[in-house]
Order: C-alpha cells, then sequence, then structure tokens
C-alpha cells in the first residue's frame, strides 16, 4: 500500500510542472502562430496562477497526511518538490503579470506624445 498523501503530492508536481511549463509553451506557440500575438500569451498568467495554487494546496495535503499517519511523519521530498514547483509557478505569473504591467504603461506613455 502507498503511504499517505502519496497521490497528492505527486499532483502538486504534475500541477507545478504545468505551471512552470505554461509561459514558455504560450510564448513559444505564439512564434508558429498567424493569429496570435507574443502579447497573447498573457492570457496564460491566470492559468499558470491557478495551477501554482493548486500545487501549493496539494503539497500541503500530502504533508499533513504524511504527518498524521502511522508509517513515519518525515517530510515528503515528493511533496516539497511540488511546493518549490508552485512557488516557482506563482513567481513566473508575477513577474509575467510585472512585464504587461509595465508593457502597458509604456504603450500609454508613449501613445500620448
Amino acid at each position: 500500500m502507498a503511504a499517505p498523501g502519496t497521490a497528492a503530492a505527486r499532483g502538486s508536481v504534475v500541477s507545478g510542472a504545468a505551471a512552470v511549463a505554461t509561459l514558455p509553451v504560450a510564448v513559444y506557440l505564439t512564434r508558429y502562430s498567424t493569429s496570435y500575438e507574443l502579447l497573447h500569451a498573457g492570457f496564460a498568467i491566470p492559468l499558470i496562477a491557478a495551477l501554482g495554487v493548486l500545487a501549493l494546496v496539494l503539497a500541503r495535503r500530502a504533508e499533513r497526511r504524511s504527518a498524521v499517519s502511522l508509517t513515519g511523519g518525515g517530510r515528503d521530498g515528493v511533496a516539497t518538490a511540488g511546493r518549490i514547483l508552485g512557488v516557482l509557478g506563482l513567481c513566473i505569473a508575477a513577474s509575467a503579470l510585472v512585464a504587461l504591467g509595465v508593457y502597458g504603461l509604456l504603450e500609454y506613455v508613449g501613445s500620448r506624445g
């Protein structure tokens, strides 16, 4: 039988890896699309944030389940990896949001002068 929280720990790694990979994939796809531009990759930011939060929630659930199990209360390395990937995904979403904000500001200032 698998340790408690193993599915949640694996889910946190999968969703964290998806959060980290979403923006580069979105940018890559805009390069080869004729109907989408680079700015349209910004629509992936809410998805990245949601996947990052999901990774953090699942990692926390896995760590709590392993802490209350009879098999041992040590930290699960898989859950820790999921937590790190989730935080990294949230950082990518935040930096992409700042980049879009700066772009919008520069477009506004450039259009006024």
